[in-house]
C-alpha cells in the first residue's frame, strides 16, 4: 500500500511540475509578446500570492498574473514579520560571487586596514559616483575596487582611457572624482575598458554607480556613508562605527 502511495505521489508531482512548467512558457510567451527584446527573462516561478507569479526579468523582479494579462510592478511584504519579500529575493538572484571579479581590471583604493572590501563600477562623468567617492574619502579601514565603467558618453571612454594610461590609475581616479583635476593626455595604452562594460553586462548593471560587497550582495545605485557602515558592519560583523 505503502509503494502505491509513494507511485501516486511521484506521479501527481510530475504532473504538477509539467502544469507550472506549461504555465511558465504562456507567461514568457506573452511577455516577449508584448515587450520584445526590451526583457530578458531569466525565470518564472510561483509568488507568495497564490495565482501570481514572480518573473525575475532585467535583474529585477516584477509580478503576472497566470494568463500575463496583468503586470503588477513593485514590492511583496509580510504584513507579519514585516519582510521585504521582494527585495529580499532580488538580494538573492543579483548576489554574485566577489571572489570571481577580475580585480586586476580595477583601481584599488586602500584605506586604514583595508578589511572591509568592496567593488563599484563607475564612469567618470556620473554625478553620483563622484559624491560616492567622496564619501569613501572619509570612511576608515576600507578597500574599494572601482570597475571603470564609461557608459554615459563617449567622453566617459576618452576620460576612462586617460586614467587608465595615467602613471598611477588609482590616484588619478580619486584626484579627478573628487577634485575634478584634469586627467592626462594619454589615451592610446591597453586597457580594461570592454571589458569592465561587458562585465557590467553580464551581472545587471543597468547604471552607475553599483555597488558589490564581499558576501556578493549589492546596493544599486549611491549609498550614505551611514548606510555603508550599516551594510559593511552586517557583511563583515563588526559594530557600526
Amino acid at each position: 500500500m505503502k509503494f502505491f502511495l509513494h507511485i501516486l505521489c511521484i506521479i501527481t508531482l510530475g504532473l504538477s511540475q509539467h502544469a507550472l512548467a506549461q504555465s511558465n512558457e504562456k507567461i514568457k510567451a506573452e511577455l516577449q509578446k508584448q515587450f520584445g527584446s526590451k526583457i530578458q527573462i531569466k525565470s518564472i516561478s510561483p509568488s507568495p500570492i497564490p495565482g501570481i507569479f514572480e518573473v525575475v526579468a532585467n535583474s529585477s523582479i516584477i509580478y503576472v498574473d497566470a494568463q500575463a494579462k496583468f503586470l503588477i510592478q513593485g514590492s511583496i511584504t509580510d504584513l507579519k514579520t514585516g519582510t521585504n519579500l521582494t527585495d529580499a529575493r532580488e538580494d538573492e538572484i543579483n548576489r554574485i560571487q566577489f571572489s570571481d571579479l577580475p580585480l586586476q581590471d580595477a583601481v584599488k583604493l586602500v584605506r586604514g586596514d583595508g578589511l572591509r572590501k568592496m567593488a563599484v563600477f563607475a564612469d567618470p562623468n556620473c554625478g553620483y559616483c563622484k559624491t560616492l567617492e567622496k564619501t569613501f574619502q572619509n570612511m576608515e579601514n576600507i578597500t574599494v575596487y572601482t570597475f571603470i565603467t564609461p557608459i554615459l558618453s563617449p567622453d566617459s571612454t576618452q576620460k576612462s582611457k586617460a586614467i587608465w594610461c595615467s602613471s598611477d590609475p588609482s590616484k588619478t581616479w580619486v584626484a579627478f572624482m573628487t577634485m575634478q583635476t584634469p586627467v592626462p593626455s594619454k589615451t592610446d595604452c591597453t586597457n580594461p575598458l570592454d571589458r569592465n562594460i561587458a562585465l557590467g553586462k553580464k551581472l545587471g548593471i543597468t547604471g552607475t554607480p553599483a555597488i558589490f560587497f564581499a558576501d556578493g550582495s549589492r546596493i544599486p545605485g549611491a549609498a550614505s556613508k551611514d548606510d555603508l557602515e550599516k551594510k559593511l558592519a552586517l557583511v563583515h560583523k563588526v559594530p557600526v562605527r
